[in-house]
């Protein structure tokens, strides 16, 4: 999993909404027949650039999305928006699934399919462009689409990173 260091945000105090992103059945031969059990991957987030992800497992499914929800909750980060968008494009790869997001102008809306869309809703992002290339495996796509928004920096950040103002960065 990806645990940021510096985006840590506490869960109790935002008010998250969790998205189902997949509900996978899997099965275990035994001598009577055979066994189920289910995996979830869940996104929590409130709309306002907190998101985080998690993954459950267990013998039924409701049991499986609670653990992915309680999972999530631990791993919420902050994403920079700016005007609904990202500060800047970003390309992230996470195994074989590889995203590619692009900032867009106002009223373009959420151009993203299946999981990315259901992480960038959970964000906030209302303006975007993105496409999936590579595996389009939702557990690797999701992973893929939070390691690029981790790697966001606003210019706040970046002027910080450099010892100057803002002003300064635009300037020269």
């Amino acid at each position: 999993m990806i645990r940021p260091a510096q985006k840590k945000v506490r869960p109790g105090e935002l008010n998250l909404k969790e998205k189902l992103v997949q509900v996978n059945r899997t099965a275990k031969v035994v001598k009577g027949g055979k066994r189920f059990g289910f995996n979830a991957i869940v996104v929590v987030g409130d709309g306002e650039g907190h998101v985080g992800y998690g993954l459950g497992k267990a013998k039924e499914v409701q049991d499986a999305i609670a653990k992915g929800t309680e999972d999530a909750k631990k791993n919420v980060f902050k994403v920079p928006i700016i005007k609904g968008t990202i500060p800047h494009e970003v390309y992230a790869k996470y195994g074989a699934a590889k995203i590619l997001m692009k900032p867009a102008s106002p009223g373009t809306g959420l151009i993203a399919g299946g999981a990315v869309r259901a992480v960038l809703e959970s964000a906030g992002v209302r303006d975007v462009l993105t496409k999936s290339l590579g595996s389009s495996n939702p557990h690797n796509v999701v992973k893929a689409t939070i390691k690029g928004l981790l790697s966001l920096s606003d210019a706040l950040e970046v002027a910080a990173r450099r010892g100057k103002s803002l002003k300064e960065i635009f300037e020269g």
